[in-house]
C-alpha cells in the first residue's frame, strides 16, 4: 500500500502524531490539511486515493461530486457518524467509518457533565480557587433512585444505561429499534418517547442525527418534559432545537443541560476562537447560563479511542483498495 495517497482534513497535531505512528504498519503517503473539506477545499483532493475527515467536514453533493471527477475512491471517516455526507449523492465512492471506537469514552463523558451540573463542581472549582468555602448555590440531589431516560440504544446509549443501572436508577429508553434481549439483560423498559419525556428527571440523547431524528428535542418535547428536568447531549447538536432550548431554560423549568455538541459547532468546536471576534449569538447565551456546562466535542478524546479510530481507519482504506469486504462500509440503504 505504499503507493496509496491520503488527504486527510480538519487535521490536529494529535492526528498527525497518532496516524503517523499507526502508519507505520501500512506506509501509506499522507498528506495533513488543517482546512476542512468542503466544496471550496476539495480541489485540494485532487491526485488523492483516499481523503479522511471528522464530524464537521462537508460532504454535500458538490463536495461529493467533485471527488468522484478527482477519482477518490475512498472517504473515510475518522468518526462513527456519517450525517455530514450526502449518502444519496454517493455513486463511485466508498464509504467508510468507525462505528465503535468506545462507547465508554462517550458514555462516561455524559456520566461527567450530568454529575457536574448536578454536583456544582466547576462553580464550586471557582469558588474554592479563591478562598470561598460557601455551600449556597450547590445544592444537588441524588442520582439513586431517579427516571433517567436515553434515546437511543446502541453500543453508547447501552453503555450509558448500564452506568446508571449502577447508580441505582430508574431507567427507560426509547429506540426505533427496540433491542428487547438487551432490555431483559440490563434491565431496563422501552417506552414510547412522549412518555420518555414526561417521566424522566434526567435525559440523555445517544441516537444518531437522521430525518428523523432531527430536532428530536423540540418545542413540543420540552413542553411534555417535567419541570427541573436535566438534559445531556453528547451525540450530534441538531439533535436539539437550540432556540427553543434557549427558551426554556430562561424559564427555568430546564435545570440543567450538558453539552458536548451544539447545533451550529463548526466553526467553533476544537479550535480556540478566544482571540477572535466572531461570536455564536446562542453559543455565547448557553454559555452565560449558570445551569449549562459545555464541553467541546470531546467525549470521544480518550487514549483508547484515538487509538482504535487510527487503526480501524486505516484498515478501513486497505480493505476497500484491496477490494475486501470492509464491515465498517457505510450502505446507502444505512442512511
Amino acid at each position: 500500500m505504499k503507493n496509496v495517497k491520503i488527504a486527510f482534513f480538519a487535521v490536529k497535531e494529535y492526528d498527525k502524531k497518532l496516524f503517523d505512528e499507526y502508519n507505520k504498519e501500512y506506509g501509506y503517503k499522507i498528506t495533513y490539511f488543517e482546512v476542512k473539506l468542503t466544496e471550496e477545499t476539495a480541489p485540494l483532493a485532487k491526485g488523492f486515493d483516499a481523503v479522511c475527515v471528522f464530524v464537521n467536514d462537508i460532504l454535500d453533493k458538490k463536495t461529493i461530486k467533485k471527488l468522484e471527477e478527482y477519482n477518490v475512491k475512498v472517504v473515510a471517516l475518522r468518526c462513527a457518524g456519517y450525517n455530514n455526507v450526502d449518502m444519496k449523492s454517493v455513486s463511485k465512492i466508498k464509504v467508510v467509518r468507525v462505528p465503535e471506537y468506545s462507547p465508554h469514552a462517550v458514555a462516561e463523558h455524559a456520566v461527567a457533565l450530568l454529575l457536574g451540573l448536578n454536583r456544582k463542581i466547576y462553580k464550586a472549582y471557582q469558588r474554592t480557587r479563591k478562598y470561598n468555602f460557601s455551600l449556597d448555590g450547590l445544592l444537588g440531589f441524588d442520582v439513586y433512585n431517579k427516571t433517567v431516560g436515553v434515546i437511543g440504544t446502541g453500543k453508547i446509549g447501552s453503555v450509558f444505561i448500564k452506568i446508571m443501572k449502577g447508580f441505582g436508577c430508574n431507567v427507560i429508553a426509547y429506540d426505533p429499534y427496540p433491542n428487547k434481549e438487551l432490555e431483559k439483560e440490563i434491565g431496563f423498559k422501552y417506552v414510547s418517547l412522549e412518555e420518555l419525556f414526561k417521566t424522566s428527571k434526567i435525559i440523555s440523547l445517544h441516537c444518531p442525527l437522521t430525518e428523523k431524528t432531527d430536532k428530536i428535542i423540540n418545542k413540543k418535547a420540552m413542553e411534555l418534559m417535567q419541570n427541573g428536568v436535566y438534559i445531556i447531549n453528547t451525540s450530534r447538536g441538531k439533535l436539539i432545537d437550540t432556540k427553543e432550548l434557549v427558551k426554556e431554560l430562561e424559564t427555568g423549568k430546564i435545570a440543567g443541560l450538558g453539552l458536548d455538541v451544539y447545533e451550529d459547532e463548526g466553526e467553533y468546536f476544537s479550535n480556540d476562537m478566544s482571540n477572535s471576534y466572531k461570536r455564536d449569538k446562542q453559543l455565547s447565551l448557553l454559555l452565560s447560563m449558570p445551569n449549562v456546562l459545555i464541553s467541546s466535542h470531546q467525549a470521544f478524546f480518550t487514549e483508547e479511542a484515538l487509538n482504535k479510530i487510527a487503526k480501524d481507519t486505516l484498515q478501513n482504506v486497505k480493505d476497500i483498495l484491496q477490494g475486501k469486504e470492509c464491515i465498517n462500509e457505510v450502505k446507502k440503504q444505512e442512511n
